[in-house]
């Protein structure tokens, strides 16, 4: 009795350690990638492609976002690899070093005025390195906590990763707020250097929890039968490519309005409605805080009613939300913009919240890092990175948002077709935590 309650409590206590190192850590994470788009949003047009029109900068800027987002699936294969044959802690410690030491370095940059066409191009090549980083992070921090938590409780427990996004753009975001406020007219031309800097500290903080943390039970398993596979990005790509792809276009509802709702509109309120700059960042806060709840609230949910019916319904709830958000922006009244912020995010949530174990409980034990990773890094490429580079183009050609909210229906519907090609064994995958040995020549079970 005493050891099996000894047991409890040490796995309580792995468990919990799991859930705070995969949270934490991918919050940094977070922090550095997002503080990049707001950069590229507010300061990187006029800082490192000086001389071209507003637009041409903005695009310019824009698209050294997106080559980010475009390393994100580079990223995935690399250490979904070696996450998927040595273990998912160490791919962790790699990743967060990554993009922590990239994001200083960016903080270090000399500006266009400085060093002439090597400073954006020394922006692009850190920027892809923080593509590979993020790119590598998420598989491994939502396994860790999702292969440490209990089968009934997937949704819930791969979703405390995910709320690395509202804390890490609560924490980007916030800097880049009081830094506007205490440097003034100073933060063009060296404050916004201390958010990128200040990443330093939270890589020492990020690495001390991600140290301590112990391998998750499921991959351990894997192990101790002789079910890690060679080649895991490769069997995923052979066997599973039809996962993948759904994982990937599933997302497109999710990741591009997202990019729209927190990047895109700092331009387009500053810009195009001119709104003031620190009232959108305000707002951007408050939506950000309410995520920390709207998060893992629609990861239980998903444990309850089903992660399909979860997702659908915030993909019904982007869609019908689409031409009412930008109609609520330009009005220019200061509580319909806050409400379009704080809803815009919310819908997002009731997908962000249950998509992690949506997405990796398509995968074996054995690949789920490769499969997970690549599917939901896919949906960078197609979506998360063309996002606002679309938005801005259809917004200089027409001068209106309407042709953006058309965009955001039709990534909407291309979801929805991919939500119901996803089969109902999301709520329970056989193949979690049970691999089997491996036979010369055979393919593991569950693929």
């Amino acid at each position: 009795m005493g050891t099996s309650t000894g047991q409890t409590a040490a796995t309580r206590s792995h468990r919990n350690r799991a859930v705070v190192a995969s949270t934490v850590g991918t919050a940094i994470e977070w922090y550095d990638f997002f503080l990049y788009g707001t950069a590229a949003a507010l300061v990187f047009p006029q800082l490192f492609f000086p001389g071209q029109s507003d637009y041409t900068g903005v695009l310019a800027s824009f698209a050294t976002q997106f080559v980010g987002f475009a390393a994100r699936p580079v990223g995935a294969a690399i250490f979904g690899h070696f996450g998927d044959r040595v273990g998912r802690k160490s791919s962790l410690v790699i990743t967060l070093l990554l993009m922590g030491v990239s994001t200083v370095l960016i903080g270090c940059l000399p500006t266009y005025g400085t060093i002439g066409l090597a400073a954006p191009i020394l922006l692009v090549v850190l920027r892809v390195v923080q593509g590979i980083g993020v790119g590598g992070e998420w598989g491994g921090s939502v396994l860790l906590a999702m292969e440490w938590g209990s089968k009934k409780r997937r949704g819930l427990m791969a979703s405390w990763p995910q709320m690395g996004v509202p804390l890490g753009l609560l924490a980007s975001t916030g800097m880049v707020r009081w830094m506007t406020s205490a440097t003034g007219d100073g933060f063009e031309s060296w404050g916004w250097r201390i958010p990128f800097l200040a990443s330093a500290v939270l890589i020492a903080i990020g690495l001390y929890v991600r140290l301590r943390v112990v391998e998750s039970p499921d991959f351990s398993a894997v192990k101790n039968t002789q079910g890690v596979v060679r080649l895991p990005g490769w069997d995923v790509l052979r066997h599973q490519w039809r996962e993948v792809l759904k994982a990937a276009f599933v997302r497109l509802s999710e990741q591009a309005p997202f990019y729209l709702f927190i990047t895109f509109v700092l331009s387009y309120g500053t810009e195009h409605l001119g709104l003031a700059r620190s009232d959108l960042l305000d707002d951007t806060l408050v939506a950000a805080a309410v995520g920390l709840v709207s998060i893992p609230l629609f990861g239980h949910l998903s444990d309850r009613i089903g992660r399909r019916l979860m997702y659908g319904i915030g993909i019904a709830c982007v869609a019908a939300f689409a031409f009412p958000y930008f109609a609520l922006l330009n009005t220019g009244s200061a509580g319909l913009v806050l409400l379009a912020i704080v809803l815009s995010l919310v819908f997002h949530d009731m997908q962000y919240g249950p998509q992690a174990a949506l997405i990796a409980e398509g995968f074996g034990t054995h690949v789920r890092y490769s499969g997970a990773g690549l599917g939901y890094q896919l949906a960078s490429v197609i979506a998360g990175g063309p996002a606002p580079l679309i938005a801005a183009a259809i917004l200089q050609d027409t001068g209106s948002s309407t042709g953006i909210s058309i965009y955001i229906l039709g990534c909407c519907a291309l979801s929805l077709v991919a939500l119901l090609l996803i089969p109902r064994r999301a709520d329970s995958d056989p193949t979690v935590g049970k691999p089997v040995r491996q036979e010369a020549g055979e393919r593991p079970a569950g693929t």
